[in-house]
Formats: C-alpha cells, structure tokens, sequence
C-alpha cells in the first residue's frame, strides 16, 4: 500500500496523507485535488475502491461522426469527462462509413433511456440532410445540443466555433507574410461549417481584390489527407503560395502535394490547418493551425444539455467561441516567385 500511495501521489502531484484521505472517503480535501487521485487512479490502473463509485445521475447520448479525425475523440473526451464531473455517464457513439447511422444510434438509446443527447458534427451540420430528425426527438421531450453546426428551427441549443474569425485570422496572418495568392482547400460545401469558412474567405478575397472571380480560389473536396492533397495540389499549380486547409488532416493532404512537386513548406509553399487536434505541433513541418476551443465548446455544450434536462430552458441563439492561431514552422514569407513558375505541371486530381 505505501508504494502504490507513493505512487498516485507522484501522479497527482499531491502527499501520500492527501492519498489517502481522498482513498478512504474522508473529508478536507479540495475538489479538484480529489479529481487529480481519482484520475491518478486511473492513469496507473488502479481499481477505485467502492466507496468512491458514485452512482450516475443518468445517461447521456454523444454522437459523433467517426474518429479518424483527431478532433472528434478530442472533442468526446472534453464531453464525456465533463458529464463525468456532474455525476452523469456518458454513452459514446461512433460512425463509420457503411456502419450505424446516426438515426440507428438515436433509437438505442433511446431504449437505453438516455435523459439526453449531444449531437457533434453530425447530420445537423449537413445541409442536405432533414431535420425532421430532431424535430421528432424534441416533440419526444428529449433535450438535446448540437455541436458545430447551427440547424436553423430546430429547438435546441448550439455551440460552435465562430468560423468567420477563423478564416479571418489565418487570412491576415499570411497577408502579413506578404502572401497574395492565398487559396482555401475545403471539404463538401453542404456541410454548414464548410460553408461559411467559404462565405468568408471569399468575402475577404473580394474585400482584397474586387476584381477575383467567386470560387477563383477555392477548391472543395473531403476533409481527409487525400482531399487536402488533391485540393492543395489544385492550389498549388494554378500559382497560390499560401493555403488555407478545413481541417488539420487536409493541411497534412496540402503539405504532401507541395513535396510531391519538389516543393518546401514553408519556404515555397505555406499551409494553415484547422482544429489544432493533438499531436499536430510535431508534425514535419510543425502545424500553423487555427485551434478550436475544445474545452470551452464541451463544457458550454453540457451545461446548456443538464440544464434542459432540469428543465431550465437555455437560449436557442447559438453560442460561437473564438479560435486562436497558431502559429507554428508551416507558414513563411512568401517567396520572390511563384513556386511552380519553373516547374512542370503535375496532376492534382479532381475537386
């Protein structure tokens, strides 16, 4: 027993006194000193002894699109902690192509019980899809929350990020490089966030040249590292020194069709992701990103979720954080000289 307390409290960074205090259900201990040994607890493997289970004030649904995008698991580990905290248990839901549907999910928990469902980037966000959806929840009774992507009429709270400011900050950012031919590599357009990243990049590329043809600049694909390399590839060859990516993983996509071409990012060639998604500041080059305020975008997405479920009916304006830009080694002055003026054209595939 004295080495594991020696050892959670070297990973709370706490005394063995405080260890065992919080282990024994005592007491005088400060709330986020007992949540750094409970997580300790965890971190090293430890069984938490039954006095310190608590039992669940519910169940939650949280619904998200996949996991091959670092910021989904991000964003569900922010949610499903924050539950935690209030005592509710999180039921995690993932997608994949040709797997459960998002309707699928709803139903099961639904036969689960679920006092309420948080919605990330799911079929809310696409403007192609019906809302009747959600619709048939609500005259339910069932109290959900979207996450990034407003869904306009339906009765629920949203949280997203503000993606005007972010194209606005990864635009002054490369114009202050003295970058010109800025473009934006994006995914499908009927995706809510898509569009206005869209909206207004091309609002501030008319603002700079009001002579730039609508979509002269901007190319649509699939928020993977395949699209980003096709789009990015596009870019690149029609002369852009600078490219703004939809996402972190598009960014990688962008930075690969420059090498592809002989090119170095981000002397030649300078690309600004979206998301910041963990691990992403060591990339080769390390990222410049706009960050999305996980966190704040998790907690304010599950208070405004409990407080439905108590019956305190919460604004139905959406509440949009502000990103941050990061800036990393992806991004440079621009060259002297367009990049690919003395080199051969290379195929960057289709939009």
């Amino acid at each position: 027993m004295r080495t594991r307390l020696k050892d959670l409290a070297d990973q709370a960074g706490v005394s063995t006194a405080t260890v065992s205090r919080v282990l024994n259900g005592k007491a005088g201990v400060a709330s986020e000193t007992r949540k750094a040994v409970l997580a300790a607890l965890d971190v090293l493997g430890y069984d938490r002894p039954e006095k310190l289970r608590t039992r669940s004030e519910g169940l939650v649904g949280l619904i998200v699109p996949e996991l091959d995008n670092p910021v989904f698991p991000a964003l569900a580990q922010s949610i499903e902690t924050t539950l935690s905290d209030r005592g509710y248990t999180p039921l995690l839901c993932t997608q994949s192509p040709g797997g459960t549907t998002e309707d699928e999910y709803v139903e099961m928990l639904m036969e689960h019980g679920v006092d309420g469902i948080v919605f990330v980037s799911g079929r809310h966000a696409d403007t192609a899809a019906s809302r009747d959806r959600y619709h048939r929840l609500r005259s339910r009774g069932l109290p959900i929350v979207l996450v990034n992507g407003f869904a306009e009429g339906v009765d629920a709270p949203a949280v997203s990020t503000d993606d005007t400011v972010a194209v606005d900050l990864s635009l002054r950012h490369l114009a202050s490089l003295g970058h010109t031919r800025i473009g934006l590599a994006i995914g499908p357009d009927r995706y809510i966030p898509a569009q206005r990243k869209v909206a207004a990049f091309e609002a501030a590329t008319l603002r700079r040249d009001p002579s730039a043809v609508p979509g002269e600049h901007v190319v649509s694909t699939l928020f993977t590292v395949e699209g980003g390399q096709a789009a990015g590839g596009e870019l690149i060859d029609s002369g852009h020194t600078a490219v703004i990516c939809g996402s972190d993983l598009m960014a990688l996509g962008a930075i690969r069709a420059a090498r592809a071409r002989g090119l170095r990012v981000p002397e030649d060639v300078s690309v600004v992701g979206f998301d910041d998604s963990p691990l992403i500041a060591f990339t080769d080059p390390p990222l410049t990103t706009v960050r999305q305020p996980v966190d704040r975008m998790g907690s304010a997405a599950v208070s405004a979720l409990l407080s439905e479920i108590s019956g305190t009916r919460v604004p139905r304006t959406e509440l949009l954080f502000h990103p941050e830009l990061i800036v990393r080694g992806s991004t440079a002055p621009a060259p002297a000289a367009s990049p690919v003026a003395h080199l051969p054209a290379v195929g960057a595939g289709g939009r």
